[in-house]
């Protein structure tokens, strides 16, 4: 292959800064960082505008893309794992004792309904909590990336002028997904909610996958083993990340790495692994939660999904 030099954005956490300061590299391509303070600022000039080569985007962003034709593609690489069960948090004095009682009520939603936190914790109430999402009505506060995407009935944005955080605040919702809130009033709906997460993961496997890489269609038609090579070359990253964590050679864990060590100890395995493999549980997961959800119109294979010549890789 000509030397190549791509376009690429993903966060820079411990097992994705080798690939950034080029202590790893790739074996057909340069990598041409873009460095995107924000990242889900990236997710939408990715899915808009096709601005990158390659591009870590949130998973369900990803799904509900690919369900409208966007080109590119992802391969198996999951940069990020997150439990959402804190994800929800209610007004005490609503009169909310548990998640069923969020059935016939307004909940706020921060930024769009197909966001991947949301996904995910819409799915939590459902499956694990009995809550019929179709009884609650969904108030957003943003749009989405996708913007053919068109929501179901009971999804609605809020008003012009109004703020999700001082409406739960005041009561006039009793609770909200993704909302960055300091109140004595307001607390997370489900008790306990990092050690719910973990107990999830210990009892059920639940272990939520919230990004994935993605590449333009066009490169990977042009230079057929090019996914290949992207995946070996996060694979090797995370690698060194591991070995890192560990022997305990990260002097400031951030909060990041120590759940990536706590999912080890309680797994006993990589807290961070790529393939589909290692992954069908919660890929075939959140690809049930978004069609449970409307998002879909109907699941998206393995296929679809993902980019030809790396099924059946694992790192």
């Amino acid at each position: 292959m000509a030397e190549l030099k791509l376009k690429t954005v993903f966060r820079p956490d411990g097992h994705t800064e080798p690939l950034r300061i080029q202590t790893i590299k790739p074996k057909t391509f340069e990598i041409d960082y873009v460095d995107v303070p924000v990242l889900i600022q990236a997710f939408r000039r990715m899915v808009r505008g096709l601005e990158f080569d390659i591009c870590e985007l949130a998973m369900t962003t990803y799904i509900c893309a690919k369900a409208y034709g966007k080109r590119f593609t992802a391969i198996p690489v999951f940069p990020a794992r997150v439990f959402h069960h804190g994800a929800i948090v209610y007004n005490t004095k609503s009169g909310i004792r548990n998640p069923k009682d969020l059935e016939g009520k307004r909940v706020g939603v921060h930024r769009g309904y197909t966001v991947t936190t949301g996904v995910w914790i819409r799915g939590i109430l459902q499956h694990q909590y009995g809550v019929d999402l179709n009884k609650i009505t969904w108030l957003l506060s943003g749009d989405e990336h996708v913007a053919e995407f068109r929501a179901p009935s009971n999804v609605v944005p809020i008003e012009k002028g109004q703020n999700l955080e001082a409406m739960i605040v005041s009561g006039e919702i009793p609770a909200a997904v993704n909302v960055d809130v300091e109140h004595p009033d307001v607390k997370p709906l489900i008790l306990n909610p990092a050690q719910a997460g973990f107990e999830a993961l210990r009892t059920s496997g639940h272990y939520p996958i919230n990004h994935t890489v993605v590449v333009k269609d066009e490169l990977l038609e042009a230079h057929p083993g090019l996914a290949e090579d992207i995946f070996n070359a996060f694979a090797a990253a995370k690698r060194l990340y591991l070995e890192r964590l560990r022997s305990a050679q990260i002097a400031a864990p951030t909060k990041t790495d120590e759940r990536y060590k706590r999912v080890m100890e309680i797994t006993g395995a990589d807290p961070l692994p790529y393939g589909i493999a290692p992954n069908r549980r919660m890929i075939d997961t959140v690809i049930q939660y978004a069609t449970d959800q409307k998002i879909l119109d109907r699941p998206l294979s393995i296929e679809e999904l993902f980019a030809p010549g790396t099924l059946g890789l694992v790192g």
